[in-house]
């Protein structure tokens, strides 16, 4: 298989422009979503949508995550070839992420882009203060953003039935929504096949943003929940398409491949993607040209998918299984974060935001936490944990 250049930025602006091998030029940034052709005067390229459940939105099947950017250039290069929706959130960067994107829109037509954000609350108070602290978090999100109003706003990272359904969340968002600051609401999740029903049972949610890869442990059991949101008339947008994987090594090598694979369910609208570099933005846009997997791209997925690799899916089987009581998940999507990612960043706010002492399992003679991946935890947690006594400042 012939290896992938590496496109920088004066590459990819010169093959945007020429509409040669790498990506052609799509529509304008000031194209409306109400008119999601490619503009006549621009090299056209194939661009697939699909309607985002009841909110009647019509966005690509490729969206952008811009958790892990920084780059204003990166991120009006996406926008400008095609990318019409990008989704960030309160904690992103410590907030930095959702000023750069702030930065990059001003000027543009508001109705020429979709943004989503969310809200994550980690230690819920009494249901007053629970709502309060909500809305005070997304006000900061809007002023960031330098927005009237969000597209979609999640009540992000939500792994459990009882607080998808927690009346201060749904509460928050209603009432956000009624104000006319967000137009559509949602919930975010890394446990679709329990969320995605208590979502339906909510009548709040319009929108869900879900793991899907071929990864995940309760395949079927997420698919069939994804079907019945659909069927519902959710709005299902995938994220963790390459299972945990770092581009071009690590766990998925074959990214184009892993993408394909989960936008082969047309009960998905877009999947968000990571882009980083110039060149991931080539080759996850390329993707659109033709969605059809070959059989050298499954054969690769079979392979990879018998590889544990980083990908943590928080399926919570470790969770309660430690006898200190730590949070086990959280700690392992840290170290996903740490060596999938290399966002050394949200690892470290999420080891932060528990009272964890330097060396957890210093004193334990043998862990009797059992992984459903196979993963050494105690291994895991001595490595990433290392993080968290790191001077801030050093990962900003």
């Amino acid at each position: 298989m012939k290896a992938t250049k590496a496109v920088d930025r004066k590459g990819f602006i010169k093959k945007s422009f020429a509409g040669a091998a790498g990506i052609a030029f799509v529509g304008s940034a000031r194209a409306s979503l109400h008119h999601p052709e490619p503009s006549l005067q621009q090299p056209e390229r194939k661009m697939i949508y699909r309607t985002l459940g009841k909110t009647g939105l019509k966005l690509p099947v490729v969206s952008m995550g811009v958790m892990n950017s920084d780059n204003p250039a990166l991120i009006t290069a996406a926008l400008d070839n095609g990318i019409i929706h990008l989704d960030t959130a309160h904690v992103y960067m410590r907030g930095r992420n959702e000023e750069v994107i702030g930065g990059v829109l001003k000027g543009r037509p508001r109705d020429s882009y979709v943004i989503a954000t969310k809200v994550f609350i980690r230690e819920p108070g009494t249901p007053a203060e629970t709502e309060e602290t909500f809305l005070e978090m997304f006000n900061i999100s809007l002023r960031r953003l330098g927005l009237e109003y969000v597209d979609i706003l999640y009540h992000h990272n939500v792994s459990d039935r009882s607080t998808a359904l927690s009346e201060p969340f749904l509460n928050a968002l209603q009432k956000i929504k009624k104000a006319g600051k967000a137009r559509f609401v949602g919930i975010t999740t890394h446990n679709g096949a329990v969320i995605i029903p208590a979502a339906i049972e909510s009548k709040v949610h319009e929108v869900v943003l879900t793991t899907y890869s071929f990864r995940e442990n309760n395949l079927e059991g997420l698919k069939q929940a994804i079907a019945d949101g659909a069927q519902a008339g959710l709005g299902i947008v995938a994220m963790k398409t390459m299972g945990g994987g770092r581009r071009g090594g690590g766990a998925v090598p074959h990214a184009k491949a892993a993408l394909k694979w989960v936008l082969q369910d047309t009960n998905v609208t877009t999947a968000i993607l990571g882009f980083t570099t110039f060149d991931q933005v080539e080759t996850d846009l390329s993707v659109m040209e033709d969605l059809t997997m070959t059989e050298q791209e499954k054969e690769d997925l079979n392979l990879q998918g018998s590889i544990p690799g980083l990908y943590c899916p928080e399926c919570n089987t470790c969770a309660g299984q430690c006898p200190k009581g730590f949070p086990i998940p959280d700690l392992m999507r840290a170290y996903m974060y740490t060596y999938g990612y290399r966002n050394l960043g949200a690892a470290q706010d999420l080891l932060l935001s528990h009272d964890l002492p330097s060396d957890p399992c210093g004193d334990c003679q043998e862990c009797p936490v059992n992984c459903a991946r196979g993963f050494d935890i105690a291994e895991r947690i001595s490595d990433v944990i290392r993080l968290k006594d790191v001077p801030t400042s050093f990962l900003a």
